[in-house]
């Protein structure tokens, strides 16, 4: 759940509290689905999220990980 909502932050810049009206997220929709980007509204957005939970999921485990990768902690303390 912090993935997602960190996410969400992140990519939404601008538009923290309708992500919906973000154009990177739109965008990103629009590649992944089909959506057409005008179309893209609070209900799409939200509808979107619920369909593609699991997927959406494994994805920003995946994000975490990489960034485990790329942000390293240091070895010495």
């Amino acid at each position: 759940m912090r993935q997602l909502i960190r996410f969400l932050w992140n990519s939404s810049r601008g538009h923290h509290l309708a992500p919906w009206r973000s154009p990177y997220l739109r965008w990103r929709m629009e590649t992944y689905s089909g959506l057409k980007m005008d179309k893209i509204g609070v209900v799409e957005f939200w509808g979107f999220l619920f369909r593609e939970r699991k997927q959406l999921g494994r994805f920003l485990k995946w994000t975490a990980e990489m960034e485990h990768y790329a942000r390293p902690k240091p070895k010495n303390p």
